[in-house]
């Protein structure tokens, strides 16, 4: 199984930076950029819906489902 975080594709699509989105839904910076990197292990649904809200967007626009068998 593989997640593909594409946090980094919504930013830039609406132009709004990393230490803008943690600041408005109450993170670090540094945490916020761990997730984006796919490097979280979890994540609070409240971050989530948090992260939504702000960017006007669903959770399948930042997080992505690969099957590892699809990379065969």
């Amino acid at each position: 199984m593989t997640l593909i975080v594409n946090l980094d594709v919504v930013l830039a699509q609406r132009k709004i930076k990393l230490n803008v989105l943690a600041e408005a839904v109450g993170i670090t910076a540094k945490n916020l950029s761990v997730l984006k990197a796919g490097r979280a292990k979890a994540i609070r649904f409240s971050t989530l819906d948090a992260i939504c809200e702000y960017l006007d967007c669903q959770p399948g626009d930042i997080l992505e489902y690969r099957n590892d068998k699809d990379k065969e």
